[in-house]
C-alpha cells in the first residue's frame, strides 16, 4: 500500500502488507508493527495508536532503548548528510530545523552531545509544527531530569510522533 491508506484496507491486508505499510510509524522498528497486527480489526486510527504503543510498553527495557536509540538526533549530522527518513526530515523541517542558524545548529549539537552524554540516547520531541526556540528550551529543560524520567518523556513523545505520522497514513 502506498499513500494514504484506509483503516478498512489495513484491517483486511495480510500481516506482511499490515507491516510493510506501518513499518515508519516507529522509527525503525518494524517489530512495533509486527506486535499490532494480531490485534486487528482496529475500530479506529486511535485503537490502532493504542495497539502499537501497547506494543512498545510491553517490550522489554533493551527493546525500548533500541527504539529511542532509532531516533535521530535534532538538527544533527544525519540531517546534514541526507540521512534522516522521509517522515524525519519533514518533521525537522516543519519545525524548521533545516534552516538553523550557524549560532543555533551550534547550540544544537552541543545540547544533543551533552543529552547523549549524560542519558545514552538521543533527545526525542515531536517537533512537527513547533518552532526552534521551543524545541530548544524543552532541550535545555529536560536536561535537569534523571534517566528514568528522560526515558519515560522520550517514550511519550514517541507515541505522539507515532500518532501524528498515523494521522498522515490512515484515513479516518
Amino acid at each position: 500500500m502506498s499513500g494514504a491508506v484506509t483503516l478498512e484496507a489495513l484491517n483486511a491486508a495480510a500481516p506482511a502488507e499490515f507491516v510493510a505499510t506501518l513499518a515508519g510509524i516507529f522509527e525503525h522498528s518494524p517489530w512495533v508493527a509486527e506486535g499490532a497486527a494480531g490485534a486487528r480489526p482496529f475500530a479506529s486510527r486511535a485503537t490502532l495508536l493504542d495497539a502499537m504503543v501497547a506494543v512498545v510498553l510491553a517490550a522489554p527495557r533493551p527493546q525500548k532503548l533500541g527504539l529511542i536509540r532509532a531516533h535521530p538526533d535534532l538538527a544533527g549530522r544525519l540531517a546534514a548528510g541526507d540521512a534522516l527518513t522521509v517522515s524525519s526530515t519533514a518533521e525537522q523541517a516543519s519545525a524548521g530545523l533545516d534552516q538553523c542558524s550557524p549560532e543555533e545548529l551550534a547550540r544544537f549539537q552541543a545540547l544533543n552531545e551533552a543529552y547523549k552524554a549524560k542519558f545514552g540516547f538521543p533527545f526525542v520531541m515531536a517537533v512537527k509544527g513547533r518552532g526552534r526556540r521551543e524545541i530548544l528550551a524543552a532541550f535545555e529543560r529536560r536536561l535537569a531530569n534523571d534517566e528514568s524520567a528522560e526515558f519515560d518523556a522520550a517514550l511519550a513523545e514517541i507515541a505522539e510522533i507515532a500518532r501524528l505520522r498515523l494521522t498522515g497514513l490512515v484515513e479516518g
